[in-house]
């Protein structure tokens, strides 16, 4: 995730964002861009083939909506690479939608899950992953949250706890729990 000396300064500048400094923005991207980078990269290794979409795009859709964020108390570093990992899995949510749209209907997008911490299922499209991870969120919205920034962002067990306020110990017993409950929603188990 990067050198605590780069992380205290990504969080130090946050924090002056939040407090409206705008300079503080630019100058906190180049501490955070080879992160969400790599992070889009991974996104994109387990989307089909000949995806439209390159990691530097999707990086830089993700940080234009992370910038319109005006209601974030930003408070370090792992939290704003968390809400980084949502915006990107929006994009390519409304990417998948859109290119289905030009199919009429066929050609769903698959991504493999078993890169996601065995789910156990091969295949599941993206949007039906997103459907499952929102009905997750209705049920409970923590354990959404832990699914999003640990699947999505690549957060730490620590990482998440800290942009959470929970333990430890409730992150992984809540991820535990949300792995179980989501293969059996992508596995096409009762509901």
């Amino acid at each position: 995730m990067g050198d605590s000396a780069g992380q205290g300064a990504a969080t130090e500048l946050l924090i002056a964002w939040a407090g409206g400094d705008e300079h503080a923005r630019e100058r906190m991207l180049p501490l955070v861009y080879d992160e969400l980078r790599r992070l889009a990269a991974g996104y994109l290794r387990r989307e089909r083939p000949g995806h439209t979409l390159q990691p530097t795009a999707l990086v830089h859709e993700a940080y234009v909506r992370l910038i319109d964020q005006r209601q974030v108390d930003w408070t370090n570093r792992a939290q704003f690479i968390g809400l980084a990992a949502v915006m990107m899995r929006r994009v390519l949510v409304n990417h998948a939608r859109d290119r289905i749209a030009d199919k009429r209907g066929g050609g769903a997008e698959h991504v493999p899950l078993t890169v996601a911490g065995d789910f156990g299922a091969p295949e599941v499209g993206v949007l039906d992953l997103h459907q499952a991870l929102d009905r997750l969120a209705d049920l409970d919205q923590r354990k959404g949250r832990i699914v999003e920034l640990k699947f999505f962002g690549g957060l730490t067990m620590d990482e998440i706890a800290q942009t959470l306020g929970v333990s430890r110990a409730t992150v992984e017993r809540e991820w535990k729990f949300s792995r179980a409950w989501l293969h059996r929603e992508v596995s096409g188990g009762s509901h």
